[in-house]
């Protein structure tokens, strides 16, 4: 098995927002904003190579949307999903699995583009089975008011439209090799963490959960969460393995590292060794 760190770009959100009621004199000190209240966050994604299988866990925004819509969110910096798998040496059209490890905009949007025309929507991975749970599926089609805005139609729909829609909790017998799927529902509904076991370590895509090593204190939570509590109790119960089973935690949003391990102390749970996904898996 080997992993590939898939850089689908930056973007930007308001501070306040991703930390919730952590006060800023606390968070900016890790996470700096500028002066809009506005941290810039990675849309970082993970792709697997395992046997005949090629797995992109997550895909970034996208590039679909209209140029005032993306100005929302001040889309920056060189990383491109489709440029950044064909310079790890693969295609597009190689791309086996896509795990979305929920349907908000920032994962999912990537999943879908545009054809040559700009009047029809395909799949971005035209021979992939896109996975998701079959509850969060329910909950993202029929969106609560909080979420509704990041839940975007034409991110979601065309996955059922193509048939390319697979469910981890009902289709079992196609799943991926080697990947076992941890749930939480804090942040959604049945959002799903992907455990990769390489054979010498397991990696944990902790999704949004801890989207960042400055959210790895239990009571930093952001404001998204449409269950912060929940959250609080997933953490604890997540960090708890990571430290008995010595699991590395890969970051989807973090701006600065890839992945880090995790220690207790008597302050409660910190980063270890924060750096690369490469930096880590050849120790």
């Amino acid at each position: 098995m080997n992993l590939h760190v898939i850089d689908a770009g930056n973007f930007k959100l308001d501070g306040g927002a991703m930390f919730g009621v952590v006060p800023k004199t606390l968070w900016s000190k890790k996470i700096p904003a500028d002066d809009l209240n506005l941290c810039s966050w990675k849309m970082r994604c993970l792709l697997i190579e395992d046997g005949n299988r090629l797995t992109l866990i997550d895909t970034g925004m996208g590039n679909k949307q209209s140029e005032k819509w993306l100005g929302y969110y001040f889309r920056h910096g060189e990383g491109d999903l489709i440029q950044s798998i064909r310079e790890k040496g693969f295609h597009e059209n190689q791309i086996t699995d896509v795990i979305l490890s929920h349907l908000h905009f920032d994962h999912a949007g990537g999943a879908v583009q545009w054809n040559d025309h700009k009047d029809k929507l395909q799949l971005t991975f035209p021979n992939a089975r896109y996975w998701t749970h079959s509850d969060h599926w329910k909950w993202a089609t029929n969106p609560n008011d909080r979420e509704a805005a990041t839940f975007l139609k034409e991110n979601i729909m065309p996955l059922k439209d193509h048939g390319a829609l697979y469910f981890t909790d009902t289709n079992q017998n196609d799943l991926p090799p080697n990947i076992e799927f941890l749930m939480a529902d804090g942040h959604t509904e049945k959002m799903l963490m992907p455990l990769i076991n390489t054979g010498d370590q397991k990696v944990l895509f902790i999704a949004d959960t801890i989207p960042s090593h400055a959210h790895i204190h239990i009571p930093w939570v952001m404001g998204y969460d449409v269950r912060p509590l929940e959250t609080m109790k997933e953490k604890k119960l997540i960090l708890d393995r990571c430290v008995q089973e010595n699991w590395l935690l890969y970051f989807d949003h973090d701006p600065f590292y890839e992945i880090c391990q995790i220690e207790e102390t008597e302050k409660g749970y910190r980063p270890l060794h924060e750096g690369t996904l490469h930096q880590h898996l050849i120790q």
